[in-house]
C-alpha cells in the first residue's frame, strides 16, 4: 500500500536541479531552435506560425518530464515551462516593439511570381518548385501563371496569390468611366 500513498514530498516539491541552470538551458534549446526553424524550415511551418510550433513542442516535452518524474521536483518542470513561454512572449514583443528587430525574429514574405512571371531565382532559395507552384494555383482556381499579379511566401510558410483584374473587368470599368 506504500505504492499509493508514500509520496516522497521532498522529492516531489523541492528542486534537485539550480534554477539558474534550468533557465540557462530552456533559453538556449528554445532560441537555437526558433532561429534554426525561422532560418531553415519557414516554408514547411503551414498556418500556425513558427514560435506556436516550437512553444507546443517543447511545452509538450517539458511537462512530460517533469510529470513523468524525469525531473524530480514539480518546480523544475514548472520553471523550463514558464522559460519557454517567457522566450515565445519575449521574442514576438521585441519584434512588436521594436521594428528594428522586427526582420530578425519574423521572415520576410518572399515574392515569387511578379507580373505572371515566375521568379525562379526565389522559388529556387525557397526550394518551391514549379509543380508545387502550379498546385497552389490550382488550389486558388488560377489555371495558368500569367494570371498571377503576385504570389509571395507570406511569414508563416503559407503562400498567398494576387490575381491580375480580368482584361473584361478592366474594359468594362474604363467604358463605366467614360459613360459618366
Amino acid at each position: 500500500m506504500d505504492w499509493l500513498v508514500g509520496v516522497k514530498w521532498e522529492d516531489a516539491i523541492v528542486p534537485d536541479t539550480a534554477l539558474l541552470e534550468i533557465f540557462l538551458r530552456g533559453s538556449i534549446v528554445y532560441l537555437s531552435i526558433y532561429f534554426l526553424l525561422r532560418g531553415v524550415l519557414k516554408r514547411q511551418t503551414g498556418g500556425m506560425g513558427l514560435s506556436d510550433v516550437l512553444v507546443i513542442v517543447l511545452i509538450a516535452d517539458a511537462a512530460q518530464n517533469a510529470m513523468a518524474g524525469e525531473y524530480t521536483s514539480v518546480p523544475d518542470g514548472l520553471l523550463l515551462v514558464l522559460t519557454i513561454v517567457f522566450w515565445s512572449y519575449t521574442l514576438d514583443w521585441l519584434g512588436f516593439h521594436f521594428r528594428g528587430l522586427e526582420p530578425i525574429i519574423f521572415p520576410q514574405s518572399i515574392v515569387i511570381v511578379r507580373d505572371g512571371r515566375m521568379l525562379r531565382k526565389r522559388m529556387q532559395q525557397e526550394l518551391v518548385s514549379e509543380e508545387e507552384l502550379m498546385s497552389q494555383l490550382r488550389l486558388q482556381g488560377i489555371s495558368d501563371v500569367s494570371e498571377v499579379k503576385e504570389a509571395r511566401i507570406e511569414r508563416d510558410g503559407r503562400m498567398s496569390i494576387v490575381t491580375k483584374p480580368d482584361s473584361e473587368e478592366q474594359s468594362q470599368g474604363a467604358q463605366e468611366k467614360q459613360a459618366t
